[in-house]
Order: structure tokens, then sequence, then C-alpha cells
């Protein structure tokens, strides 16, 4: 039998603890996908250890993610300028970018 070392054991059970999980507050009693009922409260519950234990309730999914991941609600980056020539015909080529040299 291959034991694991008590300090591995311990380091990976510790890296759990504090973990988050989202799940929909319904009078079901089992966890069900994160899609169904997307406007559902959510209680979010953390990993003590042995146990989840409360940690907050938000009031639906997307208040459940941006508590779960806050870099990814992370303000998306200023788009790219438009290359394309004047007009809004769907032939338009793109413009090499100008230079002031004849």
């Amino acid at each position: 039998m291959d034991d694991e070392p008590l300090k591995d054991w311990a380091e990976r059970h510790d890296a759990k603890t504090g973990k988050l999980r989202a799940a929909p507050v319904t009078g079901e009693g089992s966890l069900r996908g994160s899609h169904v009922s997307p406007d559902a409260p959510r209680v979010i519950e953390r990993w003590n250890g042995s146990s989840w234990e409360f940690h907050a309730i938000v009031p639906n999914l997307a208040e459940a993610k941006r508590l779960l991941c806050p870099e990814a609600s992370a303000p998306e980056p200023s788009p790219a300028p438009n290359t394309l020539g004047p007009g809004t015909g769907k032939h338009r080529k793109p413009q090499a970018p100008r230079s002031d040299r004849h």
C-alpha cells in the first residue's frame, strides 16, 4: 500500500479550505446545474476543511459569478479602432495606415 506522506496530504487538504461554491436557494434539497433558474437567489458556501458552511447569499447567478470569479468580471478592453474605409457597404476594403511621405 502506498501511503501519502502526511505533509503532502495536509498541503492538498489546506489548499481546498476557503473554496467557494454557489447553490440555488430552492426547496428541492439537491444541487442543480447553474444554468437552471438563473434568476433564483443563490447561497454561497465556503469549504472549512470538513464541510460546506454558509458564507453569503446573492440575488441571482450573475452576482454569484461576480463573487466566485472576481477576475472574470474585470472591465472589457476597449475595442480596436475601425480600420475600414468610409461608408457602410459590405464590400469596403481595409485601409492601410497612411504615412505623410509621398
